[in-house]
């Protein structure tokens, strides 16, 4: 199943600029809202989207910059690429699955 979080961090990462988490989160809640995806307390998306930023971190994706208490993330742009295709592939997968159960329920 795609992950809507991971998409919209992704997608939000993958330009030139860097942020701090809070601003990051905010970004990616109102765009998971207008795809009507924000499911679960506010609360509970910040926590998951924190840890999906931290996995991301850790598989290379992102780089995080920490300067005094000020921490900073920065989409790797040759990894955001890779990222951006394979999150898109699954989605297409995902789409197709869920037709092809919705056709074979009609009949």
């Amino acid at each position: 199943m795609p992950d809507n979080i991971t998409e919209e961090l992704v997608a939000v990462l993958s330009s030139k600029a860097s942020f701090e988490f809070k601003p990051l989160f905010e970004i990616v809640l109102l765009n998971l809202r207008e795809r009507n995806a924000a499911s679960g307390g506010e609360e509970m998306l910040r926590l998951r989207s924190y840890e999906k930023l931290q996995g991301l971190v850790n598989q290379g994706a992102v780089t995080r910059t920490v300067n005094g208490i000020t921490k900073k993330y920065k989409g790797v742009a040759p990894r955001m690429v890779g990222l951006k295709a394979e999150m898109k592939a699954l989605r297409l997968e995902w789409n197709q699955k869920v037709l092809a159960k919705a056709t074979a329920a009609r009949r």
